[in-house]
């Protein structure tokens, strides 16, 4: 059986993840694992940028202090392409909480729990090609 399956995925490196410097960290993991980069900017999101990338979550009661750390400092957007990147970069990013992350995966060595109203985990993926190519439409619409 040929598990060939071409994708892209749309990852954000978070503000937080910006402010500590860890871009280059990121970056690295997601080659080292084989993975291309074949999109990359750093940029100040604008709250409706924010507002479309997260309308699934708008009127939950994490969604304003969400979209208020997003707002925070700039971030990194990237597309990463390569066979079934979506569950891949998943896997290396590792579970939402960084404090059951696996030791291995991005939030797992370099995520803690801060505290903050929510979650400063470094990292966001796509969770599906649904949405990646959504995703990849807010944040690179010159691809589209």
């Amino acid at each position: 059986m040929n598990s060939q399956k071409i994708e892209r995925t749309l990852v954000l490196v978070k503000p937080d993840g910006v402010r500590r410097s860890l871009v280059g960290e990121v970056v690295s993991r997601i080659e080292t694992k084989g993975y291309v980069v074949v999109g990359l900017k750093m940029i100040t999101p604008t709250r409706e940028i924010l507002e479309k990338h997260y309308a699934e979550h708008a009127g939950k009661p994490f969604y304003e202090p969400l979209l208020e750390f997003m707002l925070s400092g700039p971030i990194v957007a990237m597309i990463a392409e390569g066979n079934r990147v979506i569950e891949g970069f998943r896997k290396l990013a590792g579970t939402t909480d960084p404090t059951t992350a696996e030791p291995g995966t991005i939030r797992g060595d370099l995520a803690r729990d801060q505290g903050t109203k929510v979650v400063q985990n470094i990292v966001h993926g796509s969770d599906s090609p649904e949405s990646a190519a959504r995703e990849i439409a807010i944040f690179f619409p010159e691809l589209s």
